[in-house]
This record gives C-alpha cells, sequence and structure tokens, in this order.
C-alpha cells in the first residue's frame, strides 16, 4: 500500500508476485478474458431471471436501471474503501497490493488492469448475497444480472483509459478524470465508468 500513498510509478517491466510460475500465470489477465467468461454468465442470468419470475417490460427495465445504478454505487466504495484500504499490518499491506497498489505502482501494465475472473467470482458471490437480503427473491437475478453487465463495463472502460485512444466528449473526459487519479489525486476520483458518486461524497476534485 506504500506504493498507492506516495504515487510511486515504475517503468513497465510486469512486477513479479510469486515464485512460482503457476501463481504468476494467474496475476495476468488478457484483455479478453472477462468477456469471455462473464458474457455466458449474465446472458444466462438475465434470461433466467425474466422467463423464471414473469417480468414484464417495465419491470425488467427498472429492475436493469437498479442493478446498474447500485453497481455504479458498489465500483465507488470498493475502490475507496477497500482497494485503497490504509493496511498497518504487513499482512494487510500485501494483499492491499496484490489487490490494487500493483496497478497503481505500474499502471501501464496492460495485464493487470482487469480483475482475476475467479476473484471477480468470490467477491459476487459476496455481493450477490448481501443484496438478497434487500432485493425481492423475484427481482434479484434480473438485478445482478444488470450489476454484472455494469462491472464487465467498468472493467472494460478502466482497460481503455489506459490502453485505447477515447474518442467523443465522454470518452475524452473519461480517460483524463481516471489518469488524473493515477498521476495527480490518488484520494480523489473514485469513480472509473463515471462520476456520479465522487459528486456525491466530495471526492470529485478540480
Amino acid at each position: 500500500m506504500e506504493q498507492i500513498n506516495k504515487g510511486t510509478q515504475r517503468p513497465y517491466e510486469s512486477i513479479r508476485l510469486f515464485k512460482s510460475n503457476y501463481l504468476e500465470f494467474f496475476t495476468h489477465i488478457p484483455p479478453w478474458l472477462p468477456i469471455i467468461f462473464w458474457t455466458p454468465i449474465v446472458s444466462y442470468m438475465f434470461v433466467t431471471g425474466i422467463t423464471s419470475n414473469g417480468l414484464g417490460i417495465g419491470e425488467t427495465v427498472l429492475t436493469s436501471l437498479a442493478g446498474l445504478l447500485v453497481w455504479t454505487f458498489s465500483e465507488y466504495m470498493l475502490h475507496r474503501y477497500l482497494f485503497h484500504f490504509h493496511a498497518k499490518s504487513k499482512l494487510g499491506q500485501k494483499v492491499v497490493f496484490l489487490f490494487h497498489g500493483i496497478h497503481h505502482d505500474q499502471p501501464q501494465d496492460p495485464t493487470r488492469l482487469l480483475f482475476p475472473p475467479l476473484a471477480g467470482f468470490l467477491l459476487f458471490m459476496g455481493l450477490y448475497f448481501l443484496y438478497a437480503l434487500v432485493v425481492p427473491e423475484r427481482y434479484i437475478v434480473t438485478f445482478m444480472a444488470a450489476f454484472l453487465a455494469g462491472y464487465l463495463c467498468y472493467d472494460y472502460i478502466h482497460y481503455a483509459t489506459h490502453h485505447m485512444k477515447m474518442s467523443g466528449k465522454i470518452g475524452q473526459f473519461l480517460k483524463k478524470y481516471h489518469l488524473k487519479h493515477h498521476f495527480k489525486h490518488e484520494n480523489m476520483k473514485f469513480g472509473v465508468s463515471n462520476p456520479l458518486w465522487d459528486l456525491v461524497f466530495g471526492t470529485f476534485g478540480d
């Protein structure tokens, strides 16, 4: 976590995290992997959630919009409070570095931008059971399908901000916005796919 706090930037040469080649292999995520992994899951959940519960068009649209909105909130909270957690123990610092610190230490590493699907699946299951406590059973599958779709959009917007030329006013804004988080305001601008919750919680910055 020290790297996040100090804003250290290293020249591009992928940092080795594990002595084991097997473990190291799973820390490098090619850009095609998340969409191949998650798209069938999202599609199945949408179809199942709608058909098995007999949701109408209005219910489907409103539930999906709610799932997307809650994703944006989760994106902000996870980034601000989990990925930028100021751990005091050495073990805690290592865990935070594995989750996110390495990205701040080496933001241009193309294989360490997207979240590992296995870790993402475990996190998703935890959030699924959490949100199932408040979202009615009739809507939870469709709600979480939209939530996952929002996550996928976030993941690839994040990749694009570092490795693609983003066109249009929105694309250029998001790219500049996120790069300012890396190189100017590491304790501000936690939204990646949008600045909504930065505006709400006062972390928008200049």
